[in-house]
């Protein structure tokens, strides 16, 4: 076997392809992930892959070490298994969530229902990509999900609609006075909105460049979000439902 070759038992779990061409990374190369999996082939596989591409990795075996590393350092994507020892992945996912709101999570997992992918993709996930998955498909939506707006500076730091004035360091959306804190969905979903003030943007439309989907998975996630955005100011309140088309965001 050629040294850094992936033995047979890993390319059964990854169906990776030892010979498409290696992909460039195109993000920060010093892009930071966690990945949380409590099979050690897979850690390290996912491991030397993302290391290949630029990343730095690091590696937890248990729902209690993934939230202690992610609690203890700075991720730009945390990659979280649902079927873990010690806890549900699941819970995980909330308790993370909880702790770090602009925590960015993909979540990978045997489980196939799809009952189970729209539970997490609504307690926040970012993506759901089922195993066995093909590994130059997970490095193009970690490099999709590492390109979405984060807060973490670059360009105009404020986006502003009307009195709507949306922080993009701090993730924050204010009126007047009124300021309250997005968590990392509701950031891109309300961004996204702003950037399109005045025009219709359509579920379709929103679950692709919101939460990367290119067809419907059968969930009203979109719907939710806005849901979460009008309650936490009353000035959003204004996001218009365009009835069976999507939503709009009026600029006054």
């Amino acid at each position: 076997m050629v040294p850094g070759t992936p033995s047979r038992c890993e390319l059964a779990v990854s169906r990776w392809c030892p010979s498409c061409p290696r992909l460039v990374n195109e993000v920060n190369p010093l892009s930071r992930l966690l990945v949380v999996d409590d099979e050690e082939r897979i850690r390290r596989l996912l491991q030397r892959v993302f290391q290949a591409e630029g990343y730095a990795v690091d590696l937890a075996a248990t729902g209690t070490e993934g939230l202690e590393a992610a609690t203890q350092r700075s991720y730009d994507l945390v990659l979280l298994d649902l079927m873990l020892p010690d806890r549900s992945g699941a819970g995980v996912l909330v308790e993370l969530l909880d702790r770090l709101p602009g925590a960015r999570v993909v979540v990978l997992s045997a489980v196939p229902e799809i009952g189970t992918r729209v539970q997490v993709l609504d307690a926040g996930a970012l993506d759901f990509l089922p195993k066995p998955f093909v590994i130059a498909e997970l490095l193009a939506r970690v490099r999709v999900r590492l390109r979405e707006p984060s807060g973490g500076g670059g360009g105009d730091r404020f986006l502003q609609v009307g009195d709507l004035r949306l922080d993009t360091q701090r993730r924050t959306v204010s009126v007047g006075n009124q300021q309250t804190a997005l968590s990392q969905r509701e950031f891109v979903l309300l961004t996204h909105l702003m950037q399109r003030a005045n025009q219709v943007c359509s579920r379709e439309e929103l679950l692709a460049d919101v939460w990367g989907y290119q067809f419907d998975p059968g969930s009203n996630v979109v719907d939710v979000y806005v849901r979460r955005l009008r309650s936490k100011l009353h000035a959003l309140r204004r996001i218009e439902t365009v009835r069976n088309v999507g939503y709009c965001l009026p600029a006054s």
